[in-house]
């Protein structure tokens, strides 16, 4: 039974996982084709309501409404793992045959933009200058890897406190709830 549940959860995970990877997508796209815009940052930040509002829906569609601050925060960090692989991926293709270096021009002007504020703080420009240099050599892999652990760290770090609220130790209000479209085997005569 609990192979059976670990299995119900991944699965979930991996669907949630993809649609969160969209929502990623198309934040960094703004960011990158919009950098004077906040729709981009508003999107990821939209990120823990997302994955809070799909770990709920996994609640009451597939556990009836309950389930444990353990079993949600495997949820959600399965949920950014799968997400943060497709993410990569996606980034990888950008980086690989879209950027033609926009993102690390981007990067450059705003390291230089601060770069005041670090040296103020104590922080070298020699320091500055060197870490402006290895953004500047850093291959498609590499900014896919960089971004790729990030997720994963952010999610791990996340998880914990979306579980906490989406935890529940009773089930309450309809059980019937709709995950997606309809719930699959669903008779309506009962």
């Amino acid at each position: 039974m609990m192979i059976k549940s670990v299995v119900q959860l991944k699965a979930f995970a991996r669907q949630d996982g993809a649609f969160l990877s969209l929502l990623w997508i198309a934040s960094f796209a703004s960011l990158v084709l919009m950098p004077g815009l906040p729709l981009g940052n508003i999107l990821a930040l939209a990120t823990p309501l997302f994955v809070g509002w799909r770990l709920a829906k996994f609640r009451d569609y597939a556990l009836e409404g309950v389930i444990s601050l353990r079993r949600g925060y495997a949820y959600s960090v399965y949920t950014f793992f799968y997400a943060s692989a497709i993410f990569a991926l996606a980034q990888y293709v950008y980086f690989k045959f879209l950027d033609g270096g926009v993102f690390e021009r981007m990067l450059t002007e705003t390291m230089q933009t601060v770069a005041p504020i670090y040296v103020r703080s104590g922080i070298s420009q020699k320091e500055l200058t060197d870490s402006i240099n290895a953004i500047t050599v850093m291959t498609p892999v590499q900014w896919a890897f960089v971004f790729m652990m990030q997720n994963l760290f952010i999610g791990a770090v996340v998880g914990l406190p979306i579980a906490a609220v989406c935890a529940r130790r009773v089930g309450r209000g309809n059980r019937n709830a709709s995950y997606g479209s309809n719930r699959l085997g669903n008779n309506s005569g009962q």
